[in-house]
């Protein structure tokens, strides 16, 4: 029931106090984001950020179901996004995760990397930073963009599980990618 509450109390909170809620929160480990977590949008910045994300995300056609991840070693992982396409789970926009210092606070958060592969995501700069709200509840903030003023916009999402088994690795990985500081701005300011 802990689960449920934490979640419930997430949904009722605006971008802002979204945002001041997961300062307050622990990074999960690489070992305990394993599997499928359900996920769904949460309070958005404004009408832009509102529009696109339901957009892409609540798209009847290809409605957006879990995050999944899985341990590489202790201190990275692999993961993907899943979509219900005309009623098939189809796994979408992998990623590479590790802890790192957070774009928002400079505290470790379990940071998805997007750019890692060749995808949409990856392309438009995706970073999620996730941190434990509670057990099997997960906030997660997620940026965007081609500018860093772009990229500070928080779009905040919640995960629950894991529901289900990691599927497999999917993606093509781009050669001799690391990140830098368009992935990892927090790094700089965690360094100063």
């Amino acid at each position: 029931m802990e689960t449920d509450h934490a979640a419930a109390e997430l949904l009722g909170l605006d971008t802002t106090e979204l945002l001041a809620f997961f300062a307050t929160l622990p990074a999960p480990s690489i070992e305990e984001m394993d599997g499928e977590y359900t996920a769904r949008l949460l309070a958005q910045p404004g009408v832009f950020a509102s529009v696109t994300g339901r957009g892409t995300v609540s798209n009847p056609l290809a409605p957006w179901l879990c995050k999944a991840f899985r341990p590489v070693d202790g201190e990275t992982g692999r993961g993907y996004n899943t979509f219900s396409q005309f009623g098939r789970v189809r796994q979408r926009y992998a990623m590479d995760t590790l802890i790192a210092p957070s774009r928002f606070d400079g505290r470790p958060a379990y940071t998805l990397i997007y750019r890692a592969y060749a995808s949409a995501c990856g392309a438009i700069n995706m970073v999620d930073e996730v941190r434990r709200a509670a057990p099997g509840v997960y906030l997660g903030i997620g940026t965007w963009g081609f500018t860093a003023r772009q990229r500070r916009v928080p779009l905040p999402f919640l995960l629950t599980g894991p529901v289900g088994a990691y599927r497999g690795d999917i993606g093509a990985a781009r050669r001799g990618f690391t990140p830098g500081p368009r992935e990892l701005p927090g790094r700089k300011a965690a360094a100063q």
